[in-house]
């Protein structure tokens, strides 16, 4: 994470992931300068439909929510997110131009813990975000950024023994030809090869010998030891494949770009991609020319437009 920045007096907010969801340019670079100079790591959605699918995946520290929005409003969503258990703690404001006292009253029956009218005033927003964020730590313990509906999730031991599995990983396990003896014979030896370099988070082995393109990406261990994996198709475009084809940009480019539109930090993709943080903003230099925007808020709008639509 990086350090805190912020400048604001009498505000200091550690180090947080928030997710910002709103349909304005303008108001997601004015929130977006004012969260990164307080050191805070930024998520975009851009309609409440997007944020539900992106918090299920990242589990944001705080949730900032416009209220009117395309396909999905932000009383709709705050709704649907108070009724995960997983993301329920979560706390949300909602930041709008309705002032009517029946709004406000809406917003906070959906469950937001605060309503904020635009224009927003970043000092007041900072100072708001850090008595809720205070609060939450307080009430909820952290939890594992799981979306476990849909998804092609295992659990290994680290000697890469299948411990669980989805009804989706065994579908496609199944596709391979991997039944329980090449899963001991074949997968479990390469997984547990890989777990002894200790991959981070985000890393990535291609498996090997099987009948269709498999590979497997360490999301987190677990608190008993079991190491919590994603199988991945593929044949299957990836995220940074879709963009680099429709966005014009390098292999390097749409993998930064890939990263960051999935919430990671400058030095968490750097650290992904095996490359510097120098280079990663370099690459974004390039990214922002040829995209035609001006900061990294703005790139990561115009990639989960994309990734929206070709999902």
């Amino acid at each position: 994470m990086n350090p805190t920045s912020n400048t604001t007096p009498g505000v200091n907010i550690p180090s947080d992931m928030v997710l910002v969801v709103d349909d304005s340019p303008d108001s997601l670079s004015l929130i977006n300068d004012a969260l990164e100079g307080a050191g805070i790591d930024v998520l975009v959605a851009l309609e409440g439909r997007q944020a539900l699918t992106i918090a299920r995946k990242m589990k944001p520290d705080m949730i900032l929510m416009d209220a009117i929005m395309p396909n999905m409003d932000g009383f709709e969503a705050c709704r649907l997110l108070k009724t995960d258990p997983e993301l329920a703690s979560i706390p949300v404001i909602f930041m709008t131009g309705l002032t009517d006292t029946s709004d406000i009253v809406r917003g906070l029956e959906a469950g937001g813990v605060d309503y904020l009218t635009k224009p927003i005033n970043p000092d007041e927003l900072l100072a708001r975000m850090r008595v809720h964020l205070t609060n939450a730590r307080l009430t909820s313990s952290a939890q594992s950024a799981l979306d476990s509906t849909g998804q092609h999730l295992m659990t290994v031991s680290t000697q890469g023994e299948l411990r669980w599995a989805t009804p989706q990983t065994y579908a496609l396990l199944a596709r391979a030809r991997v039944d329980d003896r090449s899963q001991q014979s074949l997968l479990a030896p390469q997984i547990a090869r890989w777990l002894e370099h200790h991959p981070e988070p985000g890393n990535s082995l291609r498996l090997n010998d099987l009948g269709y393109p498999l590979a497997v990406k360490l999301i987190n261990e677990q608190s008993n030891g079991e190491m919590l994996l994603k199988l991945v198709d593929g044949q299957r475009p990836t995220g940074a494949t879709m963009l680099r084809e429709h966005l014009n940009l390098t292999e390097r480019e749409s993998e930064v770009l890939y990263w960051i539109a999935n919430g990671k930090a400058n030095r968490e993709a750097a650290e992904i991609l095996n490359m510097s943080p120098r280079t990663v903003n370099k690459h974004l230099e390039q990214i922002f020319t040829k995209l035609g925007v001006e900061n990294r808020t703005a790139a990561a709008g115009v990639a989960l437009r994309l990734l929206a639509a070709e999902s």
